[in-house]
């Protein structure tokens, strides 16, 4: 009965302290399309990706109800940084969901805006909400609807607190008039209500207290182990795991660390299971991450079934110097990347597989139709016979009294060749060891794509050539060759491709400027550099997030203006947020399930080579 009743009382309270509406939410995912349109349309940096932001402590007074619900004390707010737009995951301040979708308009708008170098939040954001105004006055009406809805749910200043009153005047009419403010925030003892119509008043950043970690560790821990997933974005920190061979501890004091402090007690991994594992990682502002090969019970987990440097691939040479694009200062870096060439070292020769057989003997009779074939081609200056249809026109013209050109009278009977060169550049990143199905590999579905799409190719008489890319920072990019442009598609490239593994990440620009190299070295006068990858650039240093999405782009302008065409396939669900930035909304496709990618990628090069 006493337990019943404290349920009962504590859906009371939280139902009665919460402030939100659930019926009108909206989240990110719904308006994240038209936010970054609106974003990039008003003058937001392109390159700029939206993200769902963090909660945060804001730290301002709460009524009576919410403090005995222990509600309220985080909010998701706003900001920008050079990479990112963090929007809230989900909005539900306002009872009418269509406010609630304006509000992620607005920030998104808002963001789009260079706040000026000094000021504090107030001036910031009123600044900043001053020329969003001034600049475009459509937006006005818009703003007046969001602003008075936001004043009917602020809280008044507490009783018998001047500064803190003052200070919420001051906030209220810089929300009414903000091209008025001319003088910073009013100082007071608690921090103001967050005010959702502006930029967060002090963004969170990414926390490192420990050291970098580079190397790649297996964890052979089994059975047991419970994965918890948070769907909300937190923030994290690396620090050191803890020996265990620190001391002695008598007794612990768990009721003197809060769950969203990280303490750095001396004690060996626990085994036992955490049923509240999952509740814990909600009540975190801060994940503290630290590497420790011990087996726990409940924890997120990944394996890495990467090779040893003793049975990796065949190094090919000493490797070859690649320039970057560092957009930060806004200049190409020199010899940054180191590029290695790589053989399989236990490829054998072999056969197409017997379960390809059947979809190669259909792609290979379709793709005999491009191959080269003998046609006329009239008005020719020599050939076998004369071109009536030219001497007729050539007469006439003479006859007339014009003057007529008797160079081009003949007609002869030629092949017709395809002046083309295609550079298939696979993903061969971490990411291809997930599984798409109870039986596949998203390396399993790139191998049998390799595979239909050689066959097909051999089939047309093209020149082209293969290469599977991963990289391990920018002194180890790793470029797997499986056939090159001179060489017979046969059982030793077959053997090659069968051979490829999950490698490590995926450093896209450099992969991209040496395959554009191995085109420029075509003779050919079409070449086209076809990418399949499943996920976004990254790497373990700074090429992670805008960096690399910057230098990637900056590889593909270089190589149109080499006179190469790339085109992008990809399996990625988020592919829409990054891959019009990076090829153009008419030079990428995205096969959604993952499973038809071997029958569509020959399809696809038809069609990009008809």
């Amino acid at each position: 009965m006493e337990e019943y009743v404290g349920q009962l009382w504590h859906r009371l309270v939280n139902s009665a302290a919460c402030s939100d509406h659930p019926e009108a939410a909206v989240q990110l995912e719904e308006v994240r399309q038209p936010a970054a349109l609106l974003f990039r349309a008003l003058g937001g940096e392109p390159g700029v990706r939206i993200e769902s932001a963090t909660e945060t402590a804001h730290g301002a007074r709460r009524n009576l109800l919410k403090r005995v619900a222990g509600r309220g004390t985080h909010v998701e707010l706003a900001w920008r940084d050079a990479e990112t737009l963090r929007l809230p995951g989900r909005l539900a301040h306002f009872p009418d969901r269509e406010l609630n979708r304006q509000l992620y308009l607005w920030l998104a708008a808002l963001a789009s805006i260079d706040t000026p170098p000094a000021g504090d939040w107030l001036q910031v954001n009123a600044a900043a909400t001053a020329t969003l105004l001034a600049r475009y006055p459509g937006l006005r009406a818009r703003y007046r609807r969001l602003m008075d809805a936001h004043l009917r749910q602020r809280l008044p200043a507490a009783r018998g607190a001047p500064d803190e009153a003052a200070r919420e005047r001051a906030i209220r009419q810089a929300l009414r008039d903000p091209a008025a403010v001319s003088g910073p925030l009013p100082l007071a003892p608690a921090a103001p209500a967050p005010v959702p119509l502006w930029l967060h008043p002090d963004p969170p950043v990414l926390a490192s207290t420990g050291p970098a970690v580079d190397d790649d560790t297996d964890d052979s821990g089994e059975g047991g182990s419970r994965a918890c997933e948070s769907g909300k974005r937190r923030r994290g920190e690396r620090v050191s795991a803890p020996d265990g061979r620190g001391g002695l501890l008598a007794f612990r004091l768990e009721s003197l660390f809060t769950r969203a402090e990280y303490a750095g007690v001396d004690r060996s991994t626990e085994e036992n299971q955490d049923e509240d594992a999952s509740s814990a990682i909600e009540d975190l502002d801060v994940l503290s991450m630290a590497r420790d090969r011990r087996r726990t019970a409940s924890r997120l987990r990944f394996d890495l079934d990467l090779p040893s440097e003793a049975h990796d691939d065949i190094h090919l040479g000493d490797g070859i110097p690649l320039p970057e694009w560092d957009y930060r200062s806004r200049q190409l870096l020199a010899d940054h990347c180191r590029l290695q060439l790589l053989l399989a070292r236990d490829a054998g020769p072999m056969p197409l597989p017997a379960h390809l057989s059947r979809k190669a003997r259909r792609l290979r009779a379709m793709f005999e139709l491009l191959t080269p074939h003998r046609v006329w081609q009239n008005a020719q200056p020599d050939g076998c016979e004369l071109d009536i249809n030219a001497v007729i026109s050539h007469t006439t013209d003479r006859l007339q009294g014009r003057e007529a050109d008797d160079t081009n009278l003949f007609r002869s009977f030629r092949n017709s060749e395809r002046d083309l060169s295609c550079l298939l550049l696979a993903d061969l990143s971490l990411s291809t060891d997930t599984y798409i199905n109870n039986e596949q590999r998203v390396i399993d579905v790139i191998r049998d794509s390799l595979f239909l799409f050689s066959e097909a190719l051999a089939a047309t008489g093209d020149r082209f050539a293969l290469y599977g890319f991963s990289s391990r920072r920018r002194s180890h990019v790793r470029m797997h060759t499986l056939k090159t442009f001179t060489e017979n598609h046969g059982d030793a490239s077959r053997g090659r491709i069968a051979a490829i593994r999950p490698g490590y990440y995926t450093r896209m620009g450099a992969a991209i400027r040496h395959a554009t190299s191995r085109l420029q070295d075509e003779p050919s006068s079409d070449k086209l550099l076809l990418m399949l990858t499943d996920g976004k650039p990254n790497d373990l240093d700074q090429y992670e997030g805008r960096y690399g999405i910057e230098d990637t782009r900056m590889a593909l302008h270089e190589a149109r203006r080499c006179g190469v065409r790339p085109f992008c396939v990809t399996i990625d669900d988020r592919a829409r947020d990054y891959l019009p930035y990076l090829f153009g909304s008419n030079a990428y496709m995205l096969v959604r399930n993952a499973g038809e990618l071997p029958a569509k990628l020959p399809l696809l090069y038809a069609r990009l080579t008809g």
